[in-house]
């Protein structure tokens, strides 16, 4: 645990501008989202076709109060995209945590025993890598249907690698210190010595994959919504309301650049926040 101490002060985490920008941001969205149902001006579901793409405020024909304006149906867009980031952020945790349970599980055993298992990991990874995330993942949803939750599922199965091959080359390293070889010599059991020696020594370096990959699980489930595979309507996902509102992109520009500007800012705070805990927990690594 020392090293996850030592490595992680908070002078240090409120020295770094990113860190402290992008956890400001991040911090915002998800006050957002958690406080949805108290803030948003509307029913993100009730529609009112008398009212459809009603502008935002600062166009000649914008009223505040749709603030943001309507969409096509007359949904209000501010309540809508207030409720897509508790969506965005679901799928980003989700998907973050079960990918991080199969990609280190699998990145700690071969990094650890080496061996045999260390190839066996090397050739799942070798295989997931040769294949294209969003071709399979398209695939599979096609196949075996679109919701929330199918969509979560399939992304955590195909976004481990990167926690795999990280953690693996971390636990190599930490295998050779001497703490590790003390614990052996005390008679400690195998599992003890990897939950409590190993693991809250690599534990920084598995809290930066987990920023980069719930960015890059939100981007993937806004791709497949966009695409009509993702997340199923009345739901206000981001990627699916610019789907939805890519058949007016000339006529009412603003129901596809408020949502993809909001998805923008997330995926931009999530990596600010990410590049800032790399420099703080790997301080050997500040540029």
């Amino acid at each position: 645990m020392l090293g996850l101490t030592h490595a992680f002060g908070w002078r240090d985490m409120l020295n770094n501008k990113a860190l402290v920008f992008g956890c400001g941001l991040l911090i915002f969205i998800v006050a957002c989202a958690l406080l949805a149902p108290w803030i948003s001006p509307h029913d993100p579901y009730f529609q009112d076709l008398t009212n459809r793409t009603i502008p935002p405020f600062w166009y000649d024909n914008g009223t505040w109060t749709h603030p943001l304006g309507t969409d096509q149906l007359g949904r209000d867009y501010l309540s809508r995209l207030i409720y897509g980031a508790r969506i965005s952020l679901l799928i980003g945790i989700s998907v973050a945590i079960i990918s991080g349970l199969i990609g280190t599980t699998m990145g700690m055993l071969a990094g650890y025993f080496g061996g045999k298992i260390d190839m066996l990991v090397s050739f799942f990874v070798t295989t997931r890598l040769s294949m294209p995330v969003i071709l399979v993942a398209l695939a599979t949803v096609a196949l075996v249907g679109s919701s929330l939750w199918i969509v979560i599922m399939v992304l955590g199965l195909l976004k481990w690698d990167r926690f795999a091959v990280v953690m693996r080359s971390a636990t190599q390293q930490v295998r050779s210190m001497e703490y590790v070889s003390a614990a052996q010599s005390a008679g400690a059991s195998t599992l003890r010595i990897m939950l409590t020696e190993v693991l809250p020594n690599v534990m920084p370096h598995l809290i930066v994959i987990a920023t980069l990959e719930a960015a890059s699980a939100i981007l993937l489930e806004a791709a497949l919504s966009f695409l009509g595979l993702g997340v199923q309507p009345p739901l206000p996902s981001w990627g699916l309301m610019i789907s939805e509102a890519k058949s007016y992109m000339f006529f009412s520009f603003w129901l596809i650049a408020i949502p993809g500007t909001a998805l923008a800012v997330l995926i931009f705070a999530i990596n600010l926040a990410g590049d800032g805990l790399h420099q703080v927990l790997t301080p050997g690594e500040r540029a």
